[in-house]
């Protein structure tokens, strides 16, 4: 990476957070989305790292996304919990409801979060990792801004609706993915456009439904589901998981409330929680993990097959020992963040990257 600048992840992790105080986000929602930011530039997500602080920016100085207010955390149900995020950003309502949801999974075997009204521009695998991290199974479903044609058609409609999943493993890290329904996340077209770089074939479509390598028709057009019909049934799925089941908004109805074009979708997003050791007779959790053991042996030991998450425990690694490379032109952005000196005056999309008039408060 040219023009970069290395940094530890305590660096990381205190520039986010310093950079989201700087422009007003009380202490509370700063340190949860510095968390989250640091989580991914660790992992190597790079689109879900510190390229997401202008979306949290834009999102507050847009008027949007609340900098303040404290998550409302209810019981809706025997192992249902609700987490109302108030209009602001999710990492922090994850947070709220992450041990609530374990311990209720523990007590019923199974259990559900519920978080609505929270704006989301993260990754989904942190949560469930911290499922898997306890002990337990998890999965999380979210939709998003209407980027996604549905298979046969060429108009955008679904989000890109990503799931993760993560199951907890004996000895090691659990094993866990996080997916879009879509053919590729819209932070990898966004990266590939600040890049000038090109998109593989089979991501998107250009605004006349004609398939797209260039990243500014596809953000243009629309991005295509992945196996056509069956990752169109997912995102799917994961609208009616994360919208109507929640009582929150399906993807167009995000677009709909997003008057400001922010790029930070605000709906919900659905959380659930198994217990292993409730689902044998005698909770025998070590028997349960060992079996899982012997699929995951005979998938690694066939040449060229890995473990889904692999790649990003290794980039943990490194990046644990070495830190990570940021490119100039954010490292800036975020000192003005930091500074206090940058604001969102008004913000224009080009396709979804993200050009804004900045002036000294």
């Amino acid at each position: 990476m040219t023009d970069a600048v290395r940094m530890s992840l305590e660096d990381v992790h205190a520039a986010a957070k310093a950079a989201m105080l700087g422009q007003g986000f009380a202490d509370n929602h700063a340190t949860a989305i510095a968390n989250t930011v640091t989580a991914a530039e660790r992992d190597e997500c790079r689109h879900h790292g510190l390229f997401r602080l202008p979306f949290y920016v834009n999102g507050l100085r847009s008027g949007q996304a609340s900098p303040d207010v404290e998550p409302v955390l209810t019981e809706l149900a025997p192992g249902v919990l609700k987490v109302d995020a108030g209009y602001a950003f999710s990492p922090l309502a994850l947070e709220r409801g992450d041990a609530p949801l374990a311990e209720r999974a523990k007590e019923h075997g199974i259990a559900a979060l519920a978080v609505t009204n929270a704006l989301n521009v993260a990754a989904l695998w942190p949560e469930v990792e911290r499922l898997a991290d306890r002990g337990l199974v998890g999965f999380a479903f979210v939709s998003s801004s209407p980027y996604v044609a549905p298979a046969g058609g060429i108009k955008p409609l679904f989000g890109t609706n990503p799931m993760a999943f993560a199951w907890p493993r004996l000895d090691g890290p659990p094993v866990v993915f996080d997916q879009a329904s879509s053919a590729s996340a819209r932070g990898e077209i966004q990266l590939r456009l600040r890049d000038g770089e090109s998109l593989p074939d089979g991501w998107a479509i250009d605004s006349h439904g004609r398939p797209t390598n260039d990243p500014q028709e596809a953000l243009l057009g629309a991005q295509m589901t992945f196996g056509g019909f069956k990752g169109s049934n997912i995102a799917l799925m994961v609208e009616l998981l994360a919208g109507p089941l929640l009582g929150d908004k399906i993807s167009f109805e995000q677009a709909a409330h997003d008057k400001a074009n922010t790029g930070a979708p605000c709906g919900g997003e659905l959380v659930i929680a198994l217990d292993p050791a409730r689902f044998v007779a005698g909770g025998d959790r070590v028997a349960q993990l060992k079996h899982a053991e012997l699929l995951f042996q005979s998938l690694l030991a066939q040449d060229g097959a890995r473990l889904p998450s692999g790649r990003r425990y290794e980039a943990r690694r490194r990046s644990e020992a070495d830190g990570v490379m940021v490119p100039r032109s954010l490292v800036d952005s975020i000192e003005s963040y930091i500074a206090g000196k940058v604001v969102i005056e008004r913000a224009k999309y080009e396709g979804d990257h993200i050009t804004a008039s900045m002036a000294s408060a």
